[in-house]
């Protein structure tokens, strides 16, 4: 079936990853490599991502990005580091990195935050009969066996991959009904276990839905979006329940403020 949400679809997107590495046990970073840790800004840029803050000691190296919807974590973490590696080596400096690194999802707010955003949508909710809203609170999920806090482990490294995804129906229509409302919960609820990802908090409104999610690591967050988009659509009826558009955050332990201040 012909997906009704594509990729390339309009946006609002707040993304940044953050980026670890480390030399090779026993040894250091030389201090020369210094200089060659902004090189291929140009190259990342062609890849997806921009450079914003750097530091750089003997014993490591971060950096954290803007990136584009398209990026996902695996390709951000193999291209970051080899851009930098094919910099230095043409430049006659060899470096011995750790086969693993870290990827660390961030944004202007912490996950404690933005969870507690998800679950207050209720509270927020204008509404004059206090039964629908008692009755909205059956359609927001809290998931203590998903904690946002932990890695994703790979024999390559961790990742910190967690995003708030927020989708609105389409001319913000709103439908009320218990079966409606039950259905985008369960239902993302499956495509979560199908896709690879873990919902931490989920809050289904009569006109839109706030997901905080662990991603799979080998999707971008475009391609997540898209996930619950068209599965949602589907599952609802095979129609375009959905804006084309969609938000996407990322978010982790620290916010943008930590990193500007190291």
């Amino acid at each position: 079936m012909d997906p009704l949400y594509k990729p390339g679809t309009k946006s609002h997107a707040v993304l940044c990853y953050g980026w670890i590495g480390w030399p090779a046990q026993g040894t250091a970073f030389p201090e020369t490599m210094r200089s060659f840790v902004t090189v291929p800004s140009e190259d990342w840029e062609r890849d997806g991502f921009r450079l914003l803050e750097h530091r750089f000691t003997r014993e490591e190296v971060r950096m954290t990005f803007s990136v584009k919807p398209q990026v996902s974590p695996v390709l951000f973490t193999t291209r970051v580091k080899g851009r930098l590696d094919h910099a230095m080596r043409k430049a006659g400096l060899v470096v011995d990195f750790s086969r693993k690194l870290a990827m660390v999802s961030i944004g202007e707010n912490h996950r404690a935050e933005v969870e507690a955003y998800i679950e207050g949508q209720v509270g927020k909710e204008l509404l004059a009969d206090p039964a629908v809203r008692e009755m909205l609170k059956d359609f927001t999920i809290v998931n203590p066996a998903v904690d946002l806090s932990q890695p994703t482990e790979t024999s390559s490294g961790r990742y910190w991959y967690n995003l708030h995804v927020v989708l609105v129906t389409e001319g913000r229509w709103r439908n009320c009904e218990r079966r409606w409302l039950a259905k985008i919960r369960d239902q993302s609820l499956r495509i979560a276990e199908k896709k690879g990802h873990g919902i931490s908090r989920l809050s289904a409104m009569p006109d839109h839905v706030h997901i905080a999610l662990c991603g799979n690591i080998e999707r971008s967050p475009e391609e997540i979006a898209l996930d619950f988009q068209n599965n949602l659509a589907y599952a609802l009826g095979q129609f375009r329940v959905w804006q084309s558009s969609y938000y996407a955050g990322t978010f982790g332990e620290y916010d943008m403020n930590a990193v500007r201040k190291w």
